[in-house]
């Protein structure tokens, strides 16, 4: 059966009918076929060093593109000299072109969160009274039942604190019950839990996968499905960034009723995948104060006009395409290229600007070489001009650093930690730089 087949017409369905099926594979083919695409041009290999596509990491040709859309320039051509100027005029265009051509346009009203405490009790961690909360989010499916949502998320507070206080929410995975990890494999110690609540602070965990799956074949369920009454998107939907995004924004919501959570004070922390979605929330919602970015790569942090690791045809493949609007698949396909898209990775990581923002890389021969940890550097350093307009920090002039060497002065830092593909080395510094950035001022 044709694709088109699969996509009932609009109007046909009642309220109870199970959403459209298809394949990751499927729906990926459709988006193609409705941006008149034949074909996209092949990603890189990240696993064969033998294969024709293997990925570059030679930084020698690496920069095939090395001028940046400007970051600083409004689309009427006059420099953006003043916050006002940015706040007003210059923000809201790369945010547009942001919705436009990358992550998608939400609808502007989406349903209503009701959180409910599903299960609570007290325990010690790593010496601290804690009241661990378990909450499910239930989001409201009136206008189309067939479709349920529910967010996990897990509240650990400080018990003795005095008031309320700073906290942070955590994009974490969630392994499948019969999970095994590999042999010798331990969990890092001490916990990111256990730091943050060691400083007087709370640490949410959100399971993004509850708002949205990770994967093109649920994009007619979770919350994307439901606000398109199970029916495949539009070129320029929402994808799950921004659907993560959102479900984040409604734990914030949640907090602001909380007399345990200072609201004014609430970070965002995110590795990998879930550190492209921390930028992009910190990119939508300007009520998070400070935000965590730990290798991001492509479609975060990491310049798409860099040839290195992983590269944006990756990103447009049937295999990640559902992070993204459907109109970002056109920049891989002839004739667009990279140097086609009217911003690049320095333009969300300024839209944090001047709120703190920590990013975060490990070392290419520990195992991040596919994030591009040099990429995520370039720009950081060509983000800070928004910084520095509000007096709020800055980056030196200069080279990769490489590790364990924070760059930066004030409320945007770049730290490359010495281990791999995690958060993990990084969090003691983040959590100074925020009791000095974020707490302390």
């Amino acid at each position: 059966m044709a694709v088109a087949a699969l996509v009932a017409a609009p109007g046909a369905k009642a309220q109870d009918d199970a959403p459209v099926e298809l394949t990751a594979e499927e729906d990926h083919r459709r988006m193609l076929d409705l941006l008149g695409l034949e074909a996209l041009r092949p990603g890189r290999n990240g696993m064969d060093p033998e294969a024709d596509n293997y990925a570059n990491y030679d930084e020698a040709t690496s920069n095939p593109y090395p001028d940046l859309p400007p970051l600083m320039i409004t689309d009427a051509g006059d420099t953006v000299t003043t916050p006002a100027i940015w706040e007003d005029v210059r923000r809201p265009e790369l945010i547009d072109l942001f919705s436009s051509e990358i992550y998608g346009y939400a609808p502007e009203a989406t349903p209503s969160v009701t959180w409910e405490v599903v299960s609570e009790h007290e325990e010690m961690v790593a010496g601290v009274p804690a009241i661990i909360r378990d909450y499910a989010g239930r989001v409201d499916n009136r206008a189309w039942p067939a479709i349920d949502v529910t967010i996990d998320m897990t509240l650990t507070l400080p018990a003795d604190a005095d008031g309320p206080v700073p906290a942070i929410v955590s994009f974490v995975f969630r392994f499948p019950a019969d999970f095994q990890p590999p042999a010798g494999w331990e969990p890092p110690s001490p916990s990111a839990t256990e730091r943050i609540l060691s400083r007087g602070w709370a640490h949410a965990e959100l399971v993004p996968t509850t708002v949205q799956a990770d994967n093109g074949a649920g994009l007619t369920s979770g919350i994307i499905g439901l606000v398109n009454k199970g029916q495949p998107r539009d070129a320029d939907d929402w994808g799950a960034l921004r659907a993560w995004a959102w479900g984040a924004s409604r734990v914030l919501d949640a907090f602001e009723t909380m007399d345990e959570i200072d609201a004014s004070r609430v970070a965002i922390e995110g590795l990998s995948r879930y550190g492209k979605a921390a930028l992009v929330t910190m990119a939508y919602d300007e009520r998070f104060a400070a935000a965590f970015s730990g290798s991001s790569g492509e479609a975060g942090a990491s310049l798409y006009r860099r040839d290195n690791g992983e590269v944006l045809e990756n990103v447009a493949s049937s295999g990640e395409y559902h992070w993204m609007a459907g109109n970002f698949l056109r920049y891989a396909a002839d004739p667009l290229g990279w140097d086609d898209l009217p911003i690049d990775a320095h333009s969300l990581v300024a839209l944090s600007a001047p709120r703190p923002l920590f990013v975060g890389t490990g070392k290419a021969e520990e195992g991040d070489a596919w994030v591009d940890p040099v990429g995520i550097f370039m720009a950081t350093k060509a983000a800070s001009p928004a910084w520095e307009l509000y007096g709020a920090g800055s980056m030196p002039d200069i080279d990769f650093p490489g590790e364990k060497v924070e760059v930066g002065e004030g409320a945007i830092v770049f730290r490359q930690q010495e281990g791999g593909h995690s958060n993990h080395l990084n969090w003691e510094s983040f959590l100074d730089f925020a009791e000095r950035e974020w707490i302390a001022r």
